[in-house]
C-alpha cells in the first residue's frame, strides 16, 4: 500500500494519475495547502520542502520509503512497477528529458504566469511581467507542439512525461491561448486523447476536495 500526500493542484495530479495507471493500492491522505496543512510538523518529516505531493510506499523490504517531489515519485512509481519509462537507453533518455522539460521550464513558467495572470486588476500588477511569461508559456507551446508532431504522445509512447505535462496543460494551455488555436494543433489533438484515458480522469477526481 502507498500512502498518498496531495493536494488538487497540476502537481498532485500527475502522482494520482500514475497510480491510477499502475493499478498500484494507495490511500490518499488529503493536505489542505489553502489551510497551509503542508507545513504541520507531521507533514515536514516527509516532505522536508513542505510541498505535496508525496508519498510513503509500505510495500518495500525493511522501512517504509517516503519520496517527494513530483518528478522524483514519477520516476520511483516508473521502476517500481516497470511501467511508463523505458528500459532502451534511448528512449529512458528521452522520456526523462522531457520529465525534466515539465520540471524545469512549463511548471514554473507556468506557474509564474498565473501568478501574474491573477494580478492584472491590482496595483502591483507588472505588464513586463505578465507578457514576459505569456511570450514564454507560447514559446514552450510551439516546443512541444513542435516535438508532438506525427506521435500520439511525447515520444511515441505512452510515459511519465505525457503524465506529469498533462496535469499542467489541461488548464494552462487554454488560459495562456485563449482557447483554441490552430496554430497549435498538435497539442490539441494531444489533450484530446490524454482526457480520453480512463486513469487519467480517475486521477483528477483525487483528492475529493473539502
Amino acid at each position: 500500500m502507498i500512502d498518498l500526500y496531495t493536494w488538487g493542484t497540476p502537481n498532485g495530479h500527475k502522482i494520482s494519475i500514475m497510480l491510477e495507471e499502475t493499478g498500484l493500492d494507495y490511500k490518499v491522505h488529503p493536505i489542505n495547502i489553502g489551510k497551509e496543512e503542508q507545513f504541520s510538523p507531521e507533514f515536514l518529516k516527509i516532505s522536508p520542502n513542505n510541498k505535496i505531493p508525496a508519498i510513503v510506499d509500505n510495500d518495500v523490504d525493511g522501512a517504509p520509503i517516503s519520496v517527494f517531489e513530483s518528478g522524483a515519485i514519477l520516476i520511483y512509481l516508473a521502476e517500481k512497477t516497470g511501467q511508463f519509462l523505458p528500459t532502451d537507453p534511448a528512449k529512458r533518455a528521452e522520456t526523462l528529458q522531457w520529465l525534466m522539460w515539465q520540471m524545469g521550464g512549463y511548471g514554473p513558467i507556468t506557474g509564474q504566469f498565473y501568478h501574474f495572470r491573477n494580478l492584472r486588476e491590482k496595483p502591483e500588477h507588472s505588464e513586463y511581467a505578465f507578457n514576459r511569461f505569456t511570450n514564454e508559456v507560447r514559446r514552450l507551446h510551439t516546443v512541444l507542439n513542435n516535438q508532438l508532431e506525427g506521435k500520439t504522445y511525447i515520444t511515441g509512447e505512452y510515459s511519465i512525461a505525457d503524465i506529469a505535462l498533462y496535469s499542467w496543460l489541461k488548464n494552462g494551455y487554454n488560459l495562456a491561448e485563449g482557447g483554441s488555436n490552430p496554430e497549435f494543433a498538435n497539442i490539441e489533438k494531444w489533450l484530446a486523447t490524454m482526457a480520453e484515458r480512463p486513469a487519467v480522469g480517475r486521477g483528477l477526481s483525487v483528492p475529493v476536495m473539502e
